[in-house]
């Protein structure tokens, strides 16, 4: 992104995390998840380090929490309250350990020590001479509010402990058990804590099964945080409990504990969003001190989010097999709930009204049922400037203009006009089982039309559970002829990648981009990864053939096949990427060769490395000649100076030397 639009998209961001931040922590309110307002935060400081020219004093990557309310005393902390940076991924972690490791001595980070993150009100408690004596609320990490009455009617704190002078901090929080009871009119359990908390009159806090929960011990200053955790449980404090905390000096481990507790966390009492990593030698952890408004020794690594945002790069439409025109949003790549996500389903046109959402638009996404992605929500504030309503009906002309679409009364969905579903599937299967594609003997048009109609085949992926005896049922086959396309379909199972990648029958992808397509990803799973800029940067696809790749693997339906398939052992073959004899040269077969048809030559010099087109140009290495030659295809070669090669010489060339 350019420094001018940075500029720009930055000054969005701040003004809605700030509103968000404003109702969160100073009015107890939410305006949208804490993972998505994570997310902005975060895409807010990757911008900021890009142009730290940009960074200001009011940016929210540079303060703590809120302010504190004027409705309750404001105390200084002896030590500031501080907050975390945020780390979303192993590798920021691993980026995070080496420049720490960079600053201290001997350059190696003993021992680390891990505690699951509260999602509540963080707060200070005070003890003198033993005696519970202050709770102070973090504000703005160096104000807090004095809250001591309210606090001191959570039945889990002790009043009395066993040592003259300190100072514990933790999360005030309410399990969710006891949040679902008391929710009324707040958005989550943190809201509920921190209202009750900033309530008056102490009562409606003794009223609510508010709880404090430890995590570290301010004073007095223990050797590790390990032993400041064990500290608080012997002085009878609650703690996230022993065994939501970890220590050690084994990277691979620490990450394998955090992945633990992210399986399980849905399970817990309380709500989590992720780990505290910490240096556990707190001397080393005060001398690397702070920067900005965070500390250098410790992290939270934020679980993978449920929700996140992302900027809407396109919409583009996907036929599926039944002939709906499906509408698919295609992102700038995020991560959500632990994969990466570049596209969703918009469902139809409706549904994109309703939204409004447009290319440009920056919005929520989440998981649906924690499996496929889905649109939340748009986030209006941070639309560019000049950006139009998506027009569904232009938009079919524009991608698919030699179809017509109809929107049958009653129904949401646009569908190709005069195309029955069975209609599309036979074509499907036909095309699968061609010589250009899968080459599956005995699918030819009568036999498809037969097994769709019996309905035995509702999809391509029902011809790989084809039995025999189901086969030789039908007027048209008999066991011997049902026993060989059964074979053959098995044969199918394990077939090249470009093979497959044509036989899916993708729009615009024909034998020759399904070839340049296989080396460039080398295997189907790769290739569903594909961003439009991996795609664009293949010579021989440009934005409309990329378009169609990513709506085709954007699909619901398409990507239900696809695991329909692999459940049936049915995935092609990953393509190596070794260097081929004929790569780079360019070649064109015409006429009729008596050792071969012209499909098998074709595949022939593709699986070589070459490049197969169907006309001449200045790029053209050779013309493979045979019978009855297209004369307007030798006369332009002529005047090229492109060479002509016999079916002899092609021979030699496509047989392997001994």
């Amino acid at each position: 992104m350019k420094k001018e639009e940075a500029e720009k998209r930055i000054l969005k961001l701040r003004d809605l995390i700030n509103d968000y931040r404003y109702h969160y922590h100073v009015l107890d309110e939410s305006i949208m998840s804490e993972a998505a307002a994570d997310s902005l935060k975060h895409e807010l400081s990757e911008l900021e380090a890009e142009y730290p020219e940009l960074i200001t004093p009011d940016s929210p990557t540079q303060r703590v929490a809120g302010k504190a309310l004027d409705k309750f005393e404001k105390v200084t902390h002896e030590k500031r309250m501080i907050s975390l940076s945020d780390v979303f991924s192993t590798s920021e972690v691993l980026e995070w350990i080496h420049r720490n490791e960079k600053l201290i001595p001997g350059g190696k980070i003993a021992e680390f020590f891990t505690d699951i993150k509260m999602d509540g009100l963080a707060c200070a408690l005070k003890y003198k001479n033993g005696i519970f004596v202050q709770a102070v609320t973090r504000g703005d990490g160096m104000v807090g509010e004095d809250v001591t009455l309210n606090v001191k009617t959570i039945q889990n704190i002790p009043l009395k402990i066993d040592i003259d002078e300190a100072e514990v901090r933790g999360e005030i929080i309410i399990f969710k058990k006891d949040f679902e009871k008391l929710k009324g009119e707040f958005a989550n359990p943190r809201n509920l804590a921190a209202g009750s908390i900033r309530q008056l009159d102490p009562k409606i806090a003794a009223s609510r099964p508010l709880k404090f929960i430890a995590y570290d011990l301010v004073k007095p200053n223990l050797p590790t945080h390990k032993e400041a955790y064990e500290m608080l449980r012997k002085l009878g404090f609650q703690t996230s409990g022993e065994d939501k905390v970890w220590k050690g000096s084994d990277i691979e481990g620490m990450f394998d504990y955090i992945k633990k507790l992210d399986e399980y966390r849905k399970g817990l009492k309380f709500n989590t969003d992720g780990m505290v990593i910490k240096i556990n030698d707190r001397a080393i952890y005060d001398k690397l001190g702070i920067v900005g408004k965070t500390p250098r020794g410790a992290v939270a690594y934020k679980f993978p989010a449920e929700e996140a945002t992302t900027v809407v790069k396109d919409i583009v439409i996907s036929i599926g097999r039944t002939g709906a025109a499906t509408p698919v949003a295609l992102f700038e790549p995020v991560s959500l709930a632990g994969t990466t996500v570049k596209h969703a389903s918009l469902h139809n046109a409706d549904e994109i009204a309703r939204l409004d959402v447009r290319v440009g638009d920056t919005v929520i996404i989440y998981k649906a049922g924690d499996i496929i992605p889905q649109v939340k929500e748009v986030l209006k504030e941070l639309r560019p400037e000049g950006t139009e309503k998506f027009d569904f009906v232009a938009a079919l002309k524009k991608q698919y203009p030699e179809l017509e679409f109809e929107r049958p009364e009653g129904e949401v969905v646009y569908r190709v006009t005069g195309e029955s579903s069975d209609l599309i599937l036979k074509r499907a299967i036909e095309y699968y089982a061609s010589k250009p594609a899968l080459n599956i003997e005995g699918l030819g048009e009568k036999n498809v039309i037969a097994l769709v109609d019996s309905g035995m085949v509702k999809s391509i992926a029902d011809l790989y559970r084809l039995k025999v005896e189901q086969v030789a049922s039908l007027e048209r086959f008999g066991e011997l002829s049902a026993k060989n396309l059964i074979a053959a379909i098995s044969e199918s199972r394990h077939p090249k990648l470009a093979k497959f990648i044509t036989a899916l029958g993708i729009r615009h992808v024909g034998a020759q981009t399904a070839v340049s397509l296989a080396r460039k990803f080398g295997s189907l799973d790769n290739l569903m990864e594909a961003t439009v800029f991996d795609l664009l940067s293949i010579a021989d696809i440009g934005e409309v053939v990329a378009e169609s790749i990513l709506a085709w693997f954007a699909d619901e339906d398409n990507l239900a096949l696809l695991k329909d398939l692999k459940t049936l052992d049915v995935w092609p073959e990953d393509e190596s990427n070794a260097n081929l004899p004929l790569e780079g040269k360019s070649y064109i077969v015409t006429g009729t060769l008596a050792s071969m048809g012209r499909e098998e030559a074709e595949d022939k010099l593709r699986a070589l490395g070459a490049v197969v087109t169907s006309s001449v140009t200045k790029t053209t290495t050779a013309l493979i000649v045979g019978e009855k030659p297209g004369k307007s295809k030798l006369e332009k070669a002529d005047k090229l100076g492109i060479s002509r090669i016999s079916e002899a010489e092609f021979l030699k060339m496509i047989t392997p030397s001994a």
